[in-house]
């Protein structure tokens, strides 16, 4: 059913969607089964869970697609049931066995079996997309996954690893979202050329959770919808999520104030201290898993001298940026480690210090300052906080020139490492610290047709020496040295790294006093809409 102008601009939709939606009025107040989420997602690149790995992704995939174990969002250390319902390891730690629960179906009505699991896991590797290397790093490779990765029997699966990994890690990573379960038999009918259905799924769905996915609209909406056929636990308990594409802050907060949307995402500090007398609304707050930092590219020849790598770190002003621009939804945070996953540090060495940054400069041969480019996303705080290092930059001869752009154009440049500056987050895709210092702090093969892309990668920093230590991280079984090989991992990290670490987000959603069961979960995943419910 195709929507007339009048009820679109009630809802405060682009015109001419193909949404049926028969349940929008001419008025302000949203309908009372359905959500409207305000939220800026102009990171979104492709709905295929095998190749997602956007922010804003993650939490459509977390909604609608299934995987074998999810974390407990109240306590993300424990790991609980999905479409698996139990899990063992074999005694030489290699071998991880699954047993699926029965009944289950896909949105499709097709039944989940250890083989649409199996083949959902192969075809992650098969593709080898972006977020791949969460399963490759267990020896999975194109050659092999189709006999490491086993259906036993309709509803048993196994996994076999090259070496003992600590079995948390292995669970946790069967968390992410590059390990949703996809329905074979849909898939498989839409593929073509061997694309293992990637074309279609790129912008299709082919899940069983308890939302579907019905309609994405780059940069203006994506429209989710109760999966009735859902069985691995309670139902939506809304018809429909209605995300809607705002970047401004002060809009989604005009929305909410009106009743036009439910639910705001990417609010200021400013705008949400202006709520705070709002008796019509209510704010919700976590520690995210996300982390905030800018980066240099080391094949810039002047950012890849250590003295100039140091100068940076020393060239922002932590303390006014962690006073105004954030506020409220993040803390000063200059470790790779979110606080909370394990090992996570907390030293923050690094203040505004021209003086200290000049003699660095000076020493590096660039006294005078020079000119860099920096590409950012044009949302806040980001862009704020990009004003304001452009302007201590200044302070010590640098030149800043700030190339603006949206989620998908910043990621693309950045991802074929011809940037020179990039600012942006980095959010854990599992609750275990190797999640980050797999990308951070790991960086197998620089060369530029390297299979695997971490952010080190990306950023051409060539560091062999820590990524043993990191690979040795995630091997060790023992809990507190584990820990402690992380924290040493991490100072190195500060004191040598391109990466300077800015904040961990606090991420904060200001919602209408009538809507129930909102939490944000400590991963861009795990904010489930399907639990929300309105009076």
């Amino acid at each position: 059913m195709t929507l007339d102008r009048r009820s679109f601009n009630a809802a405060g939709l682009a015109a001419g969607t193909t949404l049926a939606a028969p349940w929008l009025a001419a008025r302000a107040a949203t309908p009372k089964d359905t959500l409207v989420v305000a939220m800026a997602f102009d990171d979104i690149i492709t709905l295929d869970p095998a190749e997602a790995f956007e922010i804003s992704t993650g939490e459509l995939m977390g909604n609608s697609y299934d995987r074998l174990l999810r974390y407990d969002v109240a306590d993300p250390s424990k790991l609980v049931p999905d479409l698996a319902q139990g899990w063992s390891v074999s005694a030489d730690g290699r071998t991880f066995a699954f047993q699926l629960k029965p009944g289950l179906v896909f949105a499709s009505g097709n039944p989940i079996t250890a083989d649409d699991v199996a083949w959902s896991l192969q075809r992650a590797v098969l593709l080898d997309k972006t977020p791949a290397f969460i399963l490759t790093q267990f020896g999975l490779s194109k050659d092999n996954v189709r006999e490491r990765i086993l259906a036993t029997g309709p509803l048993g699966l196994s996994i076999t690893t090259d070496k003992a990994y600590a079995p948390t890690l292995v669970y946790n990573c069967l968390t992410a979202n590059v390990a949703s379960v996809v329905d074979k038999k849909l898939v498989l009918a839409r593929e073509t050329a061997g694309d293992l259905g990637a074309g279609w799924l790129k912008t299709n769905f082919a899940g069983s959770g308890p939302l579907r996915i019905r309609e994405w609209r780059a940069n203006e909406i994506v429209a989710l919808e109760r999966n009735d056929r859902y069985t691995a636990g309670p139902k939506s308990r809304l018809a429909r999520v209605i995300y809607r594409h705002v970047k401004e802050s002060a809009t989604q907060r005009l929305l909410l104030e009106k009743g036009d949307v439910d639910i705001a995402r990417n609010l200021t500090p400013q705008d949400l201290d202006a709520l705070a007398a709002n008796k019509d609304v209510k704010i919700t707050a976590t520690p995210k898993g996300t982390v905030y930092y800018f980066s240099l590219n080391q094949k810039n020849p002047i950012l890849a001298k250590p003295e100039v790598r140091e100068a940076m770190k020393w060239l922002v002003d932590y303390d006014a940026i962690g006073k105004t621009l954030i506020k409220n939804i993040g803390v000063v945070h200059q470790n790779f480690l979110p606080l909370g996953l394990l090992g996570a540090a907390k030293d923050n060495p690094y203040k505004l210090d021209v003086p200290r940054a000049r003699m660095l400069l000076a020493k590096a041969g660039h006294g005078n300052g020079f000119k860099v480019t920096i590409d950012m996303r044009t949302v806040q705080p980001v862009q704020g906080i990009t004003e304001a290092v452009q302007q201590t930059m200044k302070q010590a001869g640098v030149e800043l020139e700030i190339l603006p752009g949206d989620g998908k154009q910043t990621l693309t440049k950045y991802r074929a490492r011809s940037h020179d500056i990039y600012i942006g987050s980095w959010g854990a895709d599992y609750w275990d610290p190797h999640t980050n210092a797999d990308t951070f702090a790991r960086n197998p093969d620089n060369s530029d047709g390297a299979r695997t892309k971490p952010l080190a990668w990306r950023n051409a920093w060539d560091i062999p020496e820590l990524t043993k230590k990191a690979d040795a991280a995630a091997l060790e079984r023992d809990g507190a040295k584990r820990a402690r090989m992380y924290q040493e991992i991490q100072a190195e990290h500060r004191r040598s790294s391109p990466f300077v670490m800015l904040y961990q987000q606090t991420e904060v959603a200001a919602f209408r006093a009538n809507v129930q069961g909102l939490r944000l979960g400590p991963t861009s995943d795990s904010t489930y809409m399907h639990v929300v419910s309105k009076r």
